[in-house]
């Protein structure tokens, strides 16, 4: 028994120095919502300019999601960690020194590279080192670490609620979690996995046989080896009839976790509880304060029963408590009464934690099951892609939508795409927990149906 804490110590170690980078994830998705309202006093902003400088980091996310996903393949999981590090600590310099409006946009477009980057490279790190059967749990630190990123900005963003140029020291603190990660990578090892694609098996089996704690690891090696007993990959393969309906899966779940709005939360938190009738800058600061902590609450909550109760079921309820949670938000727009900041304050509380135990996790955790290994990185980078996409088409439009249709219409198109979203996930979504990333890998080569790449394979005398 002794021996079987060791190895899981050591992997949860590696996990959460690899999880800072969702730490930073969180911080600066999360930081905007309060320096925002810091920055329009010292600068001049339109709508369309403030809908700019909080999806500045969108575009440089679904750059750096393109552009990772095929460097992570050719250099290595932690090599690409170490670059995300480096350029979370420019972006910040820039953005927290920036004397005008260009330069904060181009210092969070820095950011926005590494979150892009980072956003599927961390996860793919965790999900390569990790044992099957803690697979959920750890990749799910990641997450974890994006909420509590989120729940550290949205106090950062209170204390300094009364302080005038404020803005500057929100992004600054971003510098100690990113040269954190800076240090603590250079001390990690390099995926396994990735090592045996590359050749380099001995070095691979002294690092499966120090996170695993034993000395015989050639059974996890031969399974590595037999995933790679296809042709090398190319774009080709991306797109062919055998990886083309994961690739749509993870696509979709992409579109997904925007279209149901929870960065409308995220990012305008504050602007939407002085819209339901928190006045003051710091009430309303305040109050985005309790959406971090049920968020980090509803997490580590999915990180505890994602490998016990599998990834399907709190998908599936996650997205019922996102759809009822919205209508009640687009209710409290319409009801105009004192208790309505109330009300939108419970509705959004219950959403965020719908969303962080469903949607939250596990979409990060799937994009990390289902692709094969030879193609993971590229495909897990058009996956992201495709999710940064709609998370800046959804955040750059909303002030624009709210000033259309007003918030209860506007709440309402949200719950709209729950429903779409839960209809999605019931028939197409599959349960990949208890199941190695070798027997996903080969389902899908079998061409089974997107919904049973999860099962356990079968072998010929069964």
């Amino acid at each position: 028994m002794a021996a079987s804490a060791k190895p899981r110590y050591l992997v949860y170690i590696v996990s959460a120095i690899a999880a800072l980078s969702g730490l930073l994830f969180g911080f600066d998705t999360g930081i905007i919502s309060g320096a925002l309202l810091f920055i329009e006093k010292d600068f001049i902003l339109s709508t369309e300019l403030k809908e700019l400088i909080v999806s500045s980091v969108l575009l440089g996310a679904m750059f750096g999601s393109l552009l990772g996903g095929h460097l992570t393949d050719r250099f290595g999981r932690r090599r690409l960690m170490l670059v995300i590090a480096g350029l979370f600590v420019f972006g910040t310099i820039i953005a927290s020194m920036a004397n005008q409006v260009s330069l904060i946009l181009l210092g969070r477009l820095f950011i926005g590279v590494a979150i892009g980057i980072g956003s599927y490279t961390a996860p793919l790190y965790i999900a390569e080192i990790s044992p099957f059967e803690l697979r959920g749990a750890l990749v799910s630190l990641n997450q974890f670490a994006i909420t509590v990123g989120i729940l550290c900005s949205y106090l950062i963003n209170f204390t300094f609620a009364n302080h005038s140029g404020s803005w500057r020291i929100m992004f600054g603190i971003g510098l100690i979690p990113a040269l954190m990660l800076s240090i603590g990578m250079f001390f990690l090892p390099e995926s396994p996995r990735w090592l045996i694609r590359q050749g380099a098996i001995d070095r691979a089996k002294k690092i499966l046989q120090t996170l695993r704690n034993k000395p015989d690891v050639s059974e996890e090696v031969n399974y590595i080896q037999q995933s790679l007993q296809v042709k090398k990959a190319s774009f080709k393969e991306i797109f062919s009839p055998t990886i083309r309906p994961v690739l749509f899966l993870g696509a979709i779940l992409g579109f997904i976790q925007q279209a149901t709005g929870i960065n409308t939360i995220i990012y305008y938190a504050p602007t939407i509880f002085q819209m339901a009738g928190f006045q003051n800058i710091a009430g309303s600061i305040l109050a985005t304060v309790g959406i971090g902590i049920v968020n980090v609450l509803a997490t580590v909550f999915a990180i505890f029963y994602l490998d016990k109760l599998g990834r399907r079921p709190l998908l599936l309820i996650g997205l019922l408590g996102m759809f009822f949670s919205l209508l009640g938000l687009s209710l409290a727009f319409t009801l105009h009464t004192d208790i309505t900041r109330w009300i939108a304050m419970f509705c959004t509380f219950t959403y965020i934690i719908s969303f962080a135990f469903s949607l939250g996790a596990i979409l990060w955790l799937m994009i990390a099951e289902i692709f094969p290994l030879e193609i993971r990185g590229f495909a897990m980078g058009l996956a992201v892609f495709n999710c940064w996409l709609w998370n800046f088409i959804v955040s750059s439009t909303f002030l624009t939508l709210l000033n259309s249709v007003g918030p209860s219409q506007s709440f309402l198109i949200y719950a709209a795409m729950c429903v779409f979203s839960f209809v999605f996930c019931y028939y197409k979504t599959p349960e990949t927990n208890g199941v190695t990333l070798e027997q996903i890998e080969q389902n899908i080569r079998n061409r089974m149906p997107l919904r049973a790449i999860g099962q356990p394979v079968m072998s010929e005398t069964e």
